[in-house]
């Protein structure tokens, strides 16, 4: 019979923080750690053997630092794979989306986030740490421009999104602390709601709006102008 637990794979240089994650994951009845490395090569070579669904993946390491490993994983479609760093450096995230990273998450991160990551991951969605998101969007939306549209941004154009009158208030207010990078337990100590009510107002609003993750809804909110202009 086929184990229906999601495959993850962990890989940091360091074992303690190995087997802090090992534990930490474990305490979830869907997932699994099938395996641990500590370096990029023998992560590629394990997730080879192994085939993870999802692959936990530090960025500073010898042999072969993550990204690398992220990009050989990713093109040779050994499954998804979720950056988890200290450092929280544009380079590291931007080289990680490039080289094909569906997450991209701090070391710092609460444990409930870590896991949201893996389960995004291995259904094929994004997810990244509310201190970076602001920063991908302003970089995804200036790329969108051509030169000969560039303008500065406080003078970007609003482009209509109907979708978002269908937002009930609630909604509405959750959808906003989405777009300033807010995480679902953040947004629930702002609004004073229990995070399993903010998970079901998350899952309402990105339906009615059409998108597929939270990411998507941020590029929502800054095109409707519902967000501050990037500088």
């Amino acid at each position: 019979m086929t184990d229906p637990r999601v495959r993850v794979l962990l890989v940091d240089d360091q074992r303690l923080v190995r087997a802090g994650f090992a534990l930490m994951l474990s305490t979830e009845p869907d997932l699994h750690v099938v395996g641990e490395a500590g370096d990029g090569a023998a992560a590629v070579d394990l997730a080879r053997e192994l085939r993870p669904d999802v692959t936990l993946m530090d960025v500073q390491m010898p042999v072969m630092d993550g990204i690398e490993a992220t990009r050989r994983i990713v093109a040779e479609g050994l499954g998804r794979v979720v950056i988890l760093t200290t450092f929280d450096r544009d380079d590291y995230l931007f080289d990680a989306l490039d080289a094909g990273a569906t997450g991209f998450l701090l070391k710092n991160a609460e444990p409930d986030d870590v896991v949201a990551a893996v389960h995004a991951a291995a259904h094929g969605q994004a997810l990244l740490a509310p201190e970076v998101t602001l920063r991908v969007i302003q970089r995804m939306t200036r790329s969108e421009e051509t030169p000969s549209r560039q303008r500065p941004s406080r003078e970007r154009p609003v482009i209509p999104h109907p979708e978002v009158d269908r937002l009930t208030d609630r909604e509405r207010e959750v959808f906003l602390l989405i777009g300033r990078g807010l995480s679902n337990a953040e947004i629930a100590a702002r609004l004073y709601l229990g995070e399993a009510t903010v998970k079901t107002h998350v899952s309402n609003l990105l339906a009615k709006l059409g998108v597929r993750d939270r990411i998507q809804a941020v590029v929502v909110a800054h095109e409707a102008g519902l967000l501050p202009a990037a500088e």
